[in-house]
């Protein structure tokens, strides 16, 4: 489940698209351009019959297909400004005609030539203007740093790296080179002896999952010849697909046109790129999120109170801060800070390496029932999962979500096996399969195992189920200790 921002601007503009069709339509039938142009002083009574909604309803579904057809309301950073001002120029042109034809055969005298120019000219401009707003804020957004994505290029060889080149030149793209991934040996040492090239390889394509293990990557390009590649492109796109990173190939005209049947196709500056693992649960994505910040902020509020007086316990009961924060792992390796109430000493994390020989759990995962360093009333807020609460911050800020698999410390990520990572490709939550399934008493592959499963089968009911089921869990303290 990858970041839902860009895909949600990019279905409002589907739906500003209409608006301003709908808009300038009926804004020309009942101020009739042509009168005031004329030097009328005033508006024309206009009458409303069945005949009329029938017309509209046709001239909506035409137009809703036309722009459809022209304009792939997609999250594709790739598509280039003159790409989205050409398909838009088509887009008006046809439901212009469209609108030209309805009028004709439903009567509507309000489109005349001089009105349906004008509709022309109104949806044209407000479109330009409008792709040319959002370039302009998405780029002040990526020039101050946010809404990056981390790209990874596979393939040492001229053609990608002016690909590379060129995509790097484009800030409102808003992609950060990683780095590449040589073909070969030979690849890497051509590569290396040119000291004019801007970024460094990071290793072979055998090295692959390490890089995808120590670095931070979003997405990956691949341009290397399919033909005599082939093997080692299903090996990339494997390894990508059990992290949730998206893959973009790059062949040449000539050698991809037998992968373009089943994919989705973009073209940037004249290439072919083809897209794999995007996200098409867009609604249930957004609901996602809707819960997620609505729930949140409805539980801040009413339990404020309860905060109050956890707060005012701690501090009374043990010196120190009331909020216990800690670096953590999100989505796509990104790093947070989580909150929690401290439950335990101030120095806990520094006596951890002490009590090591202690540990109850197998795995990366560090647990001791009668832990030390827990307060007098930490046992208890964490035997009621009431230390988990000051989550519901990182949840309204995005960094989180209510239901995901729990988000595991830097050093743990570590330690982690490959398949274990599949886990990082979704947002964390506060609870999950595991927090229902008595948490303490699962192996830790076992629970990885659970994790993996949520993120293949996700879906928002599995979401609700497992929110439901964490009420009762919770009130008994089922697993907590």
């Amino acid at each position: 489940m990858i970041r839902l921002r860009h895909k949600l601007l990019i279905q409002m503009f589907r739906l500003f698209d209409q608006l301003v069709l709908v808009l300038c339509a009926v804004g020309i039938i009942y101020f009739r351009p042509e009168i005031l142009m004329r030097g009328g002083d005033h508006i024309l009574e206009a009458t409303f019959h069945i005949e009329d909604a029938i017309g509209m309803l046709i001239l909506l579904i035409g137009w809703i297909g036309i722009f459809d057809y022209f304009i792939r309301y997609k999250a594709d950073r790739l598509v280039a400004l003159n790409t989205q001002l050409k398909s838009l120029l088509k887009a008006s042109s046809l439901a212009t005609f469209w609108l030209m034809i309805i009028s004709v055969m439903f009567s509507v005298k309000s489109f005349n030539l001089l009105n349906i120019v004008l509709f022309f000219v109104i949806v044209t401009i407000i479109g330009i203007i409008s792709r040319l707003a959002m370039r302009m804020v998405l780029l002040g957004a990526r020039r101050s740093g946010y809404n990056y994505r981390f790209l990874l290029v596979v393939g040492a060889n001229e053609r990608a790296l002016q690909v590379t080149r060129r995509i790097n030149e484009k800030r409102e793209l808003g992609y950060k080179i990683v780095g590449f991934v040589a073909e070969t040996p030979e690849a890497r040492d051509e590569w290396n002896a040119n000291g004019e090239h801007e970024w460094k390889v990071l290793g072979l394509l055998r090295d692959l999952r390490g890089i995808l293990t120590e670095e931070r990557v979003d997405e990956i390009i691949v341009s290397l010849p399919v033909d005599s590649r082939f093997s080692d492109i299903s090996e990339v796109v494997r390894s990508a697909r059990d992290l949730g990173i998206v893959v973009r190939l790059m062949p040449d005209f000539s050698d991809g046109n037998f992968l373009l049947r089943n994919m989705h196709v973009e073209e940037f500056e004249e290439e072919c790129v083809i897209t794999l693992f995007r996200e098409r649960l867009l609604m249930q994505l957004l609901l996602k999120r809707l819960v997620d910040a609505s729930l949140s902020l409805i539980v801040l509020v009413l339990l404020s109170p309860l905060f109050l007086l956890v707060a005012l316990l701690i501090k009374i009961t043990s010196p120190g801060p009331v909020f216990f924060v800690q670096n953590r792992v999100g989505m796509n390796q990104r790093k947070f800070r989580l909150y929690k109430f401290r439950s335990m000493v101030v120095d806990a994390e520094a006596k951890m390496a002490e009590l090591a020989h202690l540990n109850e759990r197998d795995g990366p995962a560090f647990k001791i029932e009668n832990d030390p360093r827990i307060t007098r009333i930490g046992r208890f807020l964490r035997k009621t999962s009431i230390d988990e609460l000051p989550q519901l911050l990182n949840v309204l800020s995005g960094e989180m979500s209510l239901v995901g698999p729990r988000p595991p410390l830097p050093d743990e990520v570590r330690k982690y096996e490959w398949l274990f990572r599949k886990r990082l490709s979704v947002k964390p939550g506060i609870t999950c399969i595991w927090q229902i399934s008595g948490r303490n008493h699962v192996s830790f592959d076992r629970w990885m195992e659970m994790d993996h499963e949520y993120v293949e089968n996700w879906s928002l009911w599995l979401d609700l189920k497992i929110l439901f089921k964490t009420v009762p869990a919770v009130l008994l303290s089922r697993g907590a200790s």
